[in-house]
Protein backbone atom coordinates (compact mmCIF):
# COMPACT_ATOMS: atom_id res chain seq x y z
CA UNK A 1 0.00 0.00 0.00
CA UNK A 2 1.44 3.34 -1.07
CA UNK A 3 0.94 6.36 1.16
CA UNK A 4 1.01 9.91 -0.16
CA UNK A 5 1.67 12.85 2.14
CA UNK A 6 1.13 16.39 0.88
CA UNK A 7 2.55 19.60 2.25
CA UNK A 8 2.99 23.21 1.23
CA UNK A 9 -0.51 24.64 1.30
CA UNK A 10 -1.38 27.90 2.97
CA UNK A 11 -3.02 31.30 2.82
CA UNK A 12 -1.60 33.74 0.29
CA UNK A 13 -2.65 36.87 -1.54
CA UNK A 14 -3.59 36.94 -5.19
CA UNK A 15 -0.52 36.97 -7.41
CA UNK A 16 1.64 35.02 -4.96
CA UNK A 17 3.24 31.61 -5.43
CA UNK A 18 3.15 28.33 -3.55
CA UNK A 19 4.80 24.98 -4.08
CA UNK A 20 3.00 21.84 -3.05
CA UNK A 21 4.89 18.63 -2.35
CA UNK A 22 3.68 15.04 -2.24
CA UNK A 23 5.97 12.39 -0.78
CA UNK A 24 5.24 8.78 -1.72
CA UNK A 25 6.12 5.78 0.44
CA UNK A 26 6.45 3.41 -2.49
CA UNK A 27 6.89 3.20 -6.20
CA UNK A 28 4.22 4.84 -8.30
CA UNK A 29 3.79 5.45 -11.99
CA UNK A 30 1.34 8.01 -13.33
CA UNK A 31 0.77 10.93 -10.97
CA UNK A 32 -1.49 13.91 -10.79
CA UNK A 33 -2.86 16.81 -8.81
CA UNK A 34 -6.56 17.41 -8.32
CA UNK A 35 -8.45 20.02 -6.34
CA UNK A 36 -11.85 20.40 -4.78
CA UNK A 37 -13.48 23.66 -3.80
CA UNK A 38 -16.48 23.82 -1.44
CA UNK A 39 -19.65 22.73 -3.16
CA UNK A 40 -17.82 21.60 -6.28
CA UNK A 41 -16.65 18.27 -7.64
CA UNK A 42 -13.03 17.24 -7.54
CA UNK A 43 -11.32 18.46 -10.70
CA UNK A 44 -8.14 17.67 -12.55
CA UNK A 45 -5.33 20.21 -12.21
CA UNK A 46 -2.20 18.61 -13.65
CA UNK A 47 -0.80 15.19 -14.51
CA UNK A 48 2.51 13.62 -15.39
CA UNK A 49 3.03 10.38 -17.26
CA UNK A 50 4.65 7.34 -15.69
CA UNK A 51 7.98 8.05 -17.37
CA UNK A 52 7.91 11.75 -16.57
CA UNK A 53 8.15 12.56 -20.24
CA UNK A 54 4.88 14.44 -20.61
CA UNK A 55 2.80 16.78 -18.52
CA UNK A 56 -0.79 17.92 -18.89
CA UNK A 57 -2.75 20.77 -17.37
CA UNK A 58 -6.27 21.99 -16.97
CA UNK A 59 -6.92 25.05 -19.11
CA UNK A 60 -7.56 27.10 -15.99
CA UNK A 61 -3.99 26.64 -14.71
CA UNK A 62 -2.01 26.30 -17.93
CA UNK A 63 0.91 28.70 -17.99
CA UNK A 64 0.71 29.31 -14.23
CA UNK A 65 1.20 25.86 -12.66
CA UNK A 66 3.99 23.36 -13.25
CA UNK A 67 3.96 19.71 -12.23
CA UNK A 68 7.25 17.90 -11.74
CA UNK A 69 8.72 14.91 -10.01
CA UNK A 70 11.95 13.99 -8.26
CA UNK A 71 12.43 10.25 -8.62
CA UNK A 72 15.37 10.19 -6.23
CA UNK A 73 13.18 11.64 -3.48
CA UNK A 74 10.02 9.89 -4.68
CA UNK A 75 8.29 13.24 -4.46
CA UNK A 76 5.82 15.03 -6.71
CA UNK A 77 5.60 18.83 -6.86
CA UNK A 78 3.14 21.43 -8.03
CA UNK A 79 4.59 24.89 -8.48
CA UNK A 80 1.74 27.41 -8.49
CA UNK A 81 2.44 30.95 -9.67
CA UNK A 82 0.18 33.95 -10.18
CA UNK A 83 -2.41 32.48 -7.86
CA UNK A 84 -5.99 33.67 -8.15
CA UNK A 85 -8.87 33.56 -5.65
CA UNK A 86 -10.54 30.93 -7.84
CA UNK A 87 -7.60 28.62 -7.17
CA UNK A 88 -8.79 28.30 -3.58
CA UNK A 89 -9.44 24.63 -2.85
CA UNK A 90 -8.16 21.53 -1.14
CA UNK A 91 -5.43 20.09 -3.32
CA UNK A 92 -4.86 16.34 -3.54
CA UNK A 93 -2.04 14.40 -5.08
CA UNK A 94 -2.83 11.08 -6.68
CA UNK A 95 -0.82 8.18 -8.01
CA UNK A 96 -1.51 4.95 -9.78
CA UNK A 97 -0.51 2.63 -12.55
CA UNK A 98 0.39 3.45 -16.10
CA UNK A 99 -2.31 5.72 -17.48
CA UNK A 100 -2.73 7.21 -20.91
CA UNK A 101 -2.72 10.94 -21.51
CA UNK A 102 -6.50 11.10 -21.44
CA UNK A 103 -6.76 8.83 -18.41
CA UNK A 104 -4.59 11.18 -16.35
CA UNK A 105 -7.60 13.49 -16.09
CA UNK A 106 -9.86 10.85 -14.57
CA UNK A 107 -9.72 10.85 -10.78
CA UNK A 108 -11.44 7.46 -10.56
CA UNK A 109 -8.48 5.77 -12.29
CA UNK A 110 -5.95 6.68 -9.61
CA UNK A 111 -5.28 4.11 -6.89
CA UNK A 112 -3.71 6.22 -4.16
CA UNK A 113 -4.59 9.62 -2.73
CA UNK A 114 -3.06 12.02 -0.27
CA UNK A 115 -4.98 13.58 2.59
CA UNK A 116 -5.22 16.95 0.88
CA UNK A 117 -3.72 20.34 1.64
CA UNK A 118 -5.67 23.60 1.80
CA UNK A 119 -4.76 26.45 -0.51
CA UNK A 120 -6.52 29.74 0.11
CA UNK A 121 -5.95 32.76 -2.11
CA UNK A 122 -7.28 36.09 -0.91
CA UNK A 123 -8.12 38.95 -3.24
Amino acid sequence: QVQLVESGGGLVQAGASLRLSCAASGRTFSKGWFRQAPGREREFVAGITWDGASTYYADSVKGRFTISGDNAKNTLYLQMNSLKPEDTAVYYCAAGGILSNAQLRAARLFDYWGQGTQVTVSS
